[in-house]
């Protein structure tokens, strides 16, 4: 079986698309997926399944979570070999406390166009740095995410591709989680 790591955009925020993680788990399981584990409330999903493309996974999990909740969820799913490889070749390279805290990942579904990425990266914006590959844009925001303008509506619309954040520490632990499973 492979371990992917689920992560789903948008829901439980500001009281929209709620669902509840003991409901999730338990639609996941019914939908054949095995050592379902969530982390906090905002869609960060570990588990192990016979299905070996991250694409059928993420498509599987989303007519799923339609069906259950009604209503469309972005779905980004990435092996745990991925996520650990996007950690591997981050660009970050202190790794105290403080600066973590300013880490940010945003996982891209698909490379986005060359031209694209080209463009953006002769851009530059005050207290933030970014690198962008294939499939992440390491994002450092000295400001915190809050107060960014790279936030992911940001690298979404100027990347052209689907994509969805989370911080270094969310990531940390779900590698954690993946490993135990």
């Amino acid at each position: 079986m492979t371990t992917y790591i689920i992560l789903l955009r948008g829901i439980n925020v500001g009281g929209q698309k709620k669902i509840i993680m003991s409901n999730l788990r338990t639609m996941l399981q019914d939908l054949n997926f095995a050592m379902v584990r969530t982390y906090i409330q905002s869609g960060n999903i570990v588990l192990k399944s016979d299905v070996t493309s991250p694409t059928a996974v993420s498509q599987i999990i989303k007519d799923g979570i339609y069906t259950t909740f009604g209503f469309d969820v972005p779905v980004l799913a990435k092996t745990f070999n991925e996520l650990k490889e996007i950690i591997e070749e981050s660009p970050f390279e202190k790794h105290n406390d403080l600066e973590t805290k300013k880490w940010y990942y945003v996982l891209l579904q698909e490379a986005p166009k060359k031209e694209l990425v080209h463009g953006l990266q002769q851009e530059q914006f005050p207290n933030e740095r970014f690198v962008i590959t294939n499939n992440c844009v390491y994002l450092s925001c000295d400001q915190g995410y809050g107060n960014t303008k790279c936030n992911n509506n940001f690298f979404e619309k100027r990347l052209e591709v689907p994509a969805t954040t989370r911080n270094h520490r969310t990531i940390m632990k779900l590698l954690e989680m993946a490993e135990k499973i």
